[in-house]
C-alpha cells in the first residue's frame, strides 16, 4: 500500500487513554493509519506522491466530529442577515435597519439567529421591532430554528390574518384580539409564510453548503452527524463530493415526521446505507417536542407560563410504534427531546422496543438529542438501555444565565432551571455523552464547544458559569467528539483513536487541548485537519 501522508516531528495524543503516545511520527495510507513510529522510521515510508508534514511538535489527536448538526439546511438559514450578535432590541433594529437598507425594492429580507433574550420584558413579536420593517417582507428565525418573527407584510402576502389548527403541535401566536403577533411556533405554522418567500437557488445553497463545510474543516472538524435530509439536502451532499468540495465526512439522519405511516417508514428503512465515498445516510431523526423558549417543549409539569404541556407527536404512541419498527429493522434513530416528558417517553419507547430483542444481531445504538431538564430517575436510565446523550453545552453557555434571568430559566422556574443540561451527571451515571454545536443554532468551532462543556458560561466569557457542578473535565470534553461519537457510530473499532488501522482521520492543533486552560481552549489554533490521509485545511506556515 503506498503511503499518502506522513506527519513528522508531531505529538500524538490518543484521546482513549488520554496520553500522548510514545511516538512522533504517523504514516496514512489507503485512508487509514498505517504507522506509528519515529522520524526517521516513518519518513522512509515518504514515497514520490506522499505529503510530508513537518509539525514541529503540533499535537495531532483523532479527527473532531460534531455529533449534531444542520450543514445544508443551516447553510440557506444563513444566507440572511446574522442576528445572533444582538444581546437588545437596540442592536436588532440597528441591524435590520443596515439590512433594509440594502435591500432591493421589493426584496425580501431573511434573518437567522435571533435570540428571544433581546427582547427583555417586551413581547416577541414584530410590533416590538419599531417601524424598521414597515411595508418590508422580513422572516427572521429565531436561534432555536423551531420559530420565526414575520412582519407584517410577510403576514399579508402570505394570507395569515389569525390563528389555525395544526396537527402538529404548532401555533399561529395571535394577540387577545386574534390578530397574528407575527410569532410562528414550529414548523407546520413557520411553513404558511415560508411558502411564499423567494428561495435561493440549488447552485446557491450548493455554494453556501461548500464555504460553511470549508470553514468547519478549517476549524478542526473531519465529521458530522447531519440532522439534515430535507429537500434536496442529499443531492447537495452528492453534488458537493462530485465536485471534490466535501471536506467533512458526515453521517446524515433524514426526518421522520409525525403522522408518518408504515410506508414512509419502510421509505426511511430504504434510504439506510445510501450515500457516497464521504457521506451515508444512517439513522433517522424524530421529535418529541419542540423547545422551552417557545413554550413547546413537552414537560411533565407545566411552564411557569402554562405551556409547554404537549407532544410533538399528536399521539405519542405513534411515536413509540415508529421506534419500534424502526429498532426491529436494525435502524438507529436520534430523537430531539428537550423537555423532561419528552426524554422520558423516548426512553420508555426504546426500552419496549429492546424487549422484544433475540439477540442474534446487534442492537442499533439509540440516542436522545438536547435533553435540557431531566430528574435524576431519568439520568439513571439512559445507561441502562444504551441510550446515548447527544448534548450541546454552549446552548447552555450561550442562551442561560447563572442567575436564572434568562428567558428558558424563567419559563422553568428555579427547580427545573437548576438542573440544566446535566452533561456531567449523565457521564458519571454512565451514560454514552456526544457532544456538538446544533449549528446553525450555535457556532460550530469544535473548540469552542467543547470549551463551554468544560467552563459552562457564554464564549466572550462574561457571566458566571451556569451550573459549574456540570462541568465536563478535559479529557471527556475531547471524548464528547472523538471516542464518543465514533462508538454511537458503532465504528469504535475504527474511528475516533489513534491507532493502526483506524481511519486517518486528524486534527492537528498548536496545544495540547488537554492541558490548556479552559478559558484558553476555544483559541488553540488548528494547524491541519486531514479525512481519509488527505488534508482538508492547512495552515499557510505549515
Amino acid at each position: 500500500m503506498s503511503t499518502d501522508l506522513v506527519l513528522l516531528s508531531a505529538r500524538l495524543l490518543d484521546p482513549g487513554s488520554g496520553e500522548l503516545l510514545p511516538h512522533t511520527a504517523l504514516a496514512a495510507g489507503g485512508g487509514r493509519i498505517t504507522h506509528l513510529g519515529d522520524d526517521r522510521e516513518v519518513r522512509a515510508l515518504a514515497g514520490p506522491g506522499t505529503t510530508v508534514v513537518d509539525l514541529k511538535g503540533a499535537v495531532v489527536t483523532a479527527g473532531f466530529t460534531d455529533g449534531h448538526m444542520h450543514p445544508v439546511s443551516g447553510a440557506e438559514r444563513t444566507m440572511g442577515v446574522d442576528l445572533s450578535g444582538c444581546k437588545d432590541l437596540t442592536a436588532v433594529r440597528a441591524a435590520l435597519a443596515a439590512a433594509v437598507a440594502a435591500l432591493e425594492p421589493g426584496g425580501w429580507l431573511r434573518g437567522w439567529g435571533l435570540d428571544p433574550n433581546a427582547f427583555g420584558d417586551a413581547p416577541v413579536a414584530s410590533s416590538s421591532l419599531g417601524p424598521v420593517l414597515d411595508g418590508v417582507p422580513a422572516l427572521l428565525d429565531l436561534f432555536d430554528a423551531h420559530s420565526l418573527l414575520a412582519s407584517p407584510r410577510a403576514l399579508e402576502l402570505a394570507g395569515v390574518d389569525g390563528p389555525r389548527r395544526f396537527e402538529q403541535g404548532s401555533e399561529i401566536v395571535c394577540d387577545a384580539d386574534g390578530r397574528p403577533t407575527g410569532l410562528m411556533l414550529e414548523d407546520a405554522a413557520c411553513e404558511v409564510v415560508e411558502a411564499v418567500a423567494p428561495r435561493p437557488t440549488e447552485a446557491q445553497v450548493r455554494s453556501r453548503t461548500a464555504e460553511v463545510l470549508r470553514a468547519m474543516a478549517a476549524a478542526g472538524l473531519t465529521g458530522g452527524h447531519a440532522m439534515d435530509a430535507n429537500g434536496t439536502g442529499l443531492a447537495t451532499l452528492a453534488a458537493l463530493e462530485d465536485d471534490g468540495e466535501l471536506p467533512l465526512r458526515l453521517r446524515v439522519a433524514p426526518w421522520c415526521r409525525p403522522g408518518a405511516d408504515t410506508d414512509a417508514v419502510r421509505e426511511l428503512i430504504a434510504l439506510q446505507g445510501t450515500g457516497g465515498r464521504r457521506w451515508q445516510v444512517a439513522g433517522v431523526k424524530l421529535f418529541m417536542d419542540g423547545t422551552i423558549d417557545n413554550g413547546t417543549a413537552w414537560l411533565e409539569r407545566p411552564d411557569c407560563h402554562g405551556e409547554s404541556t404537549h407532544a410533538f407527536w399528536p399521539d405519542p404512541r405513534r411515536f413509540t410504534e415508529v421506534i419500534a419498527e424502526l429498532h426491529r429493522a436494525g435502524v438507529p434513530t436520534a430523537t430531539h427531546a428537550i423537555g423532561d416528558a419528552a426524554v422520558r417517553h423516548v426512553l420508555d419507547a426504546v426500552e419496549k422496543a429492546r424487549a422484544g430483542d433475540t439477540g442474534r444481531a446487534p442492537a442499533p445504538r439509540h440516542r436522545v438529542e438536547h435533553i435540557e431538564t431531566v430528574p435524576d430517575d431519568t439520568v439513571r436510565r439512559f445507561a441502562a438501555l444504551g441510550v446515548t446523550a447527544s448534548m450541546q453545552p454552549t446552548h447552555c453557555c450561550e442562551f442561560t444565565r447563572a442567575d436564572h434571568t434568562d428567558n428558558w430559566s424563567r419559563r422553568l422556574g428555579e427547580e427545573r432551571a437548576s438542573r440544566a443540561f446535566r452533561c456531567r451527571d449523565l457521564w458519571d451515571a454512565g451514560a454514552r455523552v456526544v457532544l456538538g454545536s446544533d449549528w446553525p443554532i450555535a457556532p460550530f468551532p469544535p473548540l469552542a464547544v467543547m470549551a463551554g462543556a468544560r467552563h459552562r458560561r457564554p464564549s466572550d466569557l462574561s457571566l458566571p458559569p451556569h451550573g459549574p457542578e456540570q462541568a465536563l473535565t478535559p479529557l471527556q470534553a475531547l471524548r464528547g467528539f472523538t471516542v464518543n461519537p465514533a462508538w454511537v457510530a458503532g465504528e469504535e473499532a475504527t474511528a475516533g483513536r489513534l491507532a493502526v488501522g483506524h481511519r486517518a482521520d486528524l486534527t492537528v492543533l498548536a496545544e495540547n487541548p488537554l492541558t490548556v486552560a479552559d478559558t484558553d481552549l476555544a483559541s488553540v489554533p488548528v494547524l491541519l485537519t486531514v479525512v481519509g490521509g488527505k488534508p482538508t485545511h492547512r495552515a499557510a506556515h505549515l
